[in-house]
């Protein structure tokens, strides 16, 4: 564990400090993870990195800007995050 830290100091990376059994700092990255499994890594075979970046990207770029959500009313992330900045 003390290499492991040690490699973060020396990166500047701050490693999470919640308390034990606290998992609300990962649940947004666990949350996105599931999905990128779910939707993508398990859907298909890759041919190379390259493939994989290309998709992981078109991927990330699906993510956030087309895919809809019922809880977000019906808009894609970034679609919400633009209309509730412009009511602030």
């Amino acid at each position: 564990m003390q290499k492991y830290q040690q490699l973060l100091k020396e990166n500047n990376i701050t490693q999470s400090m919640s308390r034990k059994g606290n998992c609300l700092d990962n649940s947004v990255m666990e949350n996105f993870f599931g999905h990128l499994k779910s939707e993508l890594l398990y859907l298909q075979k890759f041919e190379s990195m390259e493939h994989f970046v290309k998709e992981l990207e078109d991927y990330i770029n699906y993510y956030n800007n087309k895919r809809i959500k019922c809880k977000l009313k019906g808009l894609s992330p970034v679609e919400y995050r633009i209309q509730s900045l412009s009511v602030a």
